[in-house]
């Protein structure tokens, strides 16, 4: 992994973190799958709330010169797919993420150390 896919992963995360989206997972799929490098699956409590960390990381994308190719389900917001090439973001409401157990689909991918700030430094 390079330091700017890293730096791309976790800046993404950190989007998702900060809009408080829950369960956050980078799965890295390069030996198990061609169509991408990397996964992140997330999730939203409602399709309302994955709309807005849909919104949320496509500024961090544009913010970091990622591209942005394609993203499906932003209408209904249950499970929103967003292709940036190399990345892979799926943001689910946790019922859709349960039936679909996309990590259990690609257990053989390697879980991603991500990089999010939790707690803002005290002044």
């Amino acid at each position: 992994m390079t330091v700017q896919d890293k730096k791309n992963l976790s800046g993404i995360a950190q989007a998702i973190f900060d809009k408080k989206g829950m369960n956050i997972i980078a799965l890295d799929v390069r030996g198990v799958s061609t169509m991408t490098d990397y996964f992140i699956i997330a999730e939203g409590s409602v399709d309302r709330h994955v709309k807005s960390l849909c919104m949320a990381i496509k500024g961090q994308i544009s913010e970091s010169k990622m591209h942005l190719y394609y993203v499906d389900g932003e209408r209904d917001a249950e499970w929103i797919v967003m292709d940036c090439g190399d990345v892979v973001v799926h943001l689910f409401i946790p019922e859709m993420r349960e039936k679909y157990a996309l990590e259990s689909l690609w257990s053989q991918a390697k879980i991603v150390d991500l990089d999010i700030v939790v707690a803002q430094p005290q002044k």
